[in-house]
């Protein structure tokens, strides 16, 4: 590749409320070498309803150019694909990079009617909800250099499930900043939390089902869930079956909340029920805590928990592993910290956020 500095990039994302995919997109932007390369946002939606509870200050901040298309349901494409294709235009950007599937369908339609030379997309999540997805995937795949997955075993799935060429995929994981983490109050409390959208694909209505059972063995304990999303008001009146009456007062649905890691710090156990994932960055926020965790056996937890797996892990609606995996570090104090500690030295080891921007600047400018 021949470029001139910096390099035009164009990264293009569904949406920039706080997201796994759109925060490390954001952290990507923010963090590649300003002298080589210059990044302008596309978002196809709207600007979020709180831009305050979103990922645009992070960008601002950064002085990085955000557009948005304001596009809404499948009666905007036109609209939004003609917007895109002026922008572009405009920018003349040698390189392209979405994320999230509507971002990559769009995205690849218009960079290449606008002759970007360099297509790449990124895979975030083993879809496993919407088949349509990985048929419109295959199709426009054609002009893709590049299909970056998050984790090896979304890479598995992509090739073999999605069926796109091996050859077009490579993985490069998410990473994270463990420097801010230090600065922060260590006092513990006796908490198990969930911290993610509130959605069928997070598996937050299974893992309530599970509460009878680990909370009321432990008294002096509360369970957090904190985030929205669609399903809120159906997992609140999951609550009021009977079943819950000795453990109600002790879940709480705190709503999304920007203080993420210290409410990480001051609980006990992550946890993460999970239907599919990718390469859930919450998960990787809890190890940089020294946090123990329980997640279901999904697309990323390998990676992410290396040997440390089989005690925190379980398989998805198994509620006796789950169970027992929380009540043995509820009770065992050294064994949760020995995890948490054992966590923490994973991601030093494997998932630095300038060891992630490093390859994704490789990936744009080979050596």
């Amino acid at each position: 590749m021949m470029f001139s500095f910096p390099i035009k990039l164009a990264f293009c994302i569904t949406e920039l409320n706080i997201g796994g995919a759109e925060r490390a997109m954001c952290e990507l932007a923010v963090r590649l070498d300003k002298s080589r390369f210059s990044v302008t946002v596309y978002s196809l939606q709207a600007p979020p309803d709180c831009v305050s509870k979103s990922c645009v200050p992070m960008l601002e901040a950064a002085k990085i150019p955000v557009q948005f298309l304001n596009m809404h349901g499948l009666q905007s494409f036109p609209a939004g694909f003609f917007r895109l294709r002026k922008l572009l235009k405009e920018q003349q950007p040698a390189i392209f990079l979405s994320y999230l599937f509507h971002a990559n369908f769009l995205g690849r339609l218009v960079a290449r009617s606008v002759g970007v030379k360099h297509i790449f997309s990124g895979i975030r999540v083993a879809e496993k909800k919407a088949a349509w997805h990985l048929l419109f995937d295959r199709w426009t795949n054609r002009w893709v250099e590049k299909n970056i997955c998050v984790s090896h075993s979304v890479a598995e799935f992509t090739e073999t499930v999605g069926r796109l060429a091996k050859e077009k995929i490579i993985v490069i994981p998410n990473g994270i900043d463990i420097a801010p983490i230090n600065e922060i109050n260590n006092k513990k409390l006796n908490r198990v939390i969930f911290i993610g959208r509130l959605t069928y694909q997070k598996g937050v209505d299974w893992f309530l089902e599970t509460t009878p059972d680990w909370l009321g063995q432990l008294p002096d304990w509360e369970c957090w869930i904190v985030g929205d999303g669609e399903d809120h008001n159906r997992l609140i009146n999951i609550l009021y079956g009977k079943n819950y009456d000795s453990v109600r007062n002790r879940i709480k649905f705190s709503g999304w909340r920007s203080d993420i890691l210290e409410l990480l710090v001051t609980s006990k156990i992550l946890v993460l029920p999970s239907r599919w994932e990718g390469m859930p960055n919450v998960v990787l926020q809890a190890m940089s805590v020294r946090l123990p965790v329980v997640a279901t056996e999904v697309e990323g937890i390998s990676e992410l928990l290396g040997e440390n797996i089989t005690s925190q892990t379980c398989k998805f609606g198994d509620n006796k592993t789950m169970t027992e995996r929380i009540l043995t570090l509820a009770t065992n104090s050294d064994l949760a910290e020995w995890l948490g500690n054992q966590n923490r030295e994973q991601v030093q080891k494997f998932f630095s956020i300038d060891a992630v921007v490093r390859r994704y600047e490789k990936l744009f400018v080979p050596e």
